[in-house]
């Protein structure tokens, strides 16, 4: 199975900068493609949250490069590698945070495609969503508001207009411990696989996001940068104020 990948990346409406990092890395062997993208939306309402969200992508991008090649046909310790991970940096990003007097956080939502599976990695509230004839959230948002739903003290449409909706559970670098969703799966070939900071997805509904990354009308790589850019430029339009970070794969 073979993919093409675009991204788009915004500070926002109202933000001086942008602390979201991204990630996007393809490999190959001669016959299996394999890719890591990953979003990391630092914690604006902590200091340097910018340095923690490049930090963890840095560390992602070199595992990819150093420690994936000799994981990729052990399915059972590429998870567990990629969630030892967040959480070693975790425990550095605080201790670095502790010894400086600064807290520093980012969420971080990690998808690894390999030869017909995928595996995701994720703290925070980005998310990963999976998109053919209809679309499939894969992560589970790790807020006070989504745990209340999941509960069942609250209804899922008022989680967009609950004033707690960016109160996160746990974060890479600002909590004790974390405790990353480990997920794995088939790959659908012919699908979209769309990762994003929680800027892009506020104001828009799940309904767009298919209309606009629907497989079938995303021929090529261009394609999809056109309609990852219509998607945050419609965010944007709508009031939306947070960074936004959006990237997809799309698999033939």
């Amino acid at each position: 199975m073979n993919f093409f990948y675009s991204y788009e990346t915004d500070r926002g409406n109202e933000k001086t900068e942008n602390q979201d990092s991204i990630l996007l890395k393809r490999a190959g062997d001669g016959q299996n493609h394999y890719c890591i993208a990953a979003v990391c939306d630092g914690m604006g309402g902590l200091a340097r949250g910018e340095a923690a969200s490049a930090r963890v992508v840095r560390c992602l991008a070199d595992w990819f490069e150093r420690e994936f090649p000799g994981l990729r046909r052990d399915e059972a310790r590429l998870g567990e590698s990629l969630c030892g991970l967040l959480v070693r940096e975790n425990e550095r990003i605080r201790a670095y945070g502790e010894h400086y007097g600064v807290r520093m956080g980012t969420t971080a939502t990690v998808l690894l495609l390999t030869a017909g599976r995928y595996y995701i990695a994720h703290v925070g509230d980005s998310r990963v969503y999976e998109i053919g004839q209809e679309i499939r959230q894969l992560t589970e948002d790790h807020t006070l508001v989504a745990r209340e739903i999941r509960q069942g003290l609250l209804r899922p449409e008022e989680l967009e207009r609950d004033p707690r909706r960016n109160v996160l559970l746990q974060c890479v670098g600002a909590s004790d411990s974390v405790q990353p969703q480990l997920l794995s799966g088939d790959l659908l070939e012919g699908a979209v696989y769309l990762l994003c900071s929680d800027g892009l997805r506020h104001e828009l509904s799940a309904w767009e996001l298919q209309e606009q990354l629907s497989p079938a009308g995303i021929t090529d790589a261009g394609v999809l940068k056109q309609r990852l850019g219509y998607l945050t430029a419609l965010a944007m339009s709508r009031g939306e104020r947070d960074n936004i970070s959006a990237l997809a794969v799309r698999t033939f």
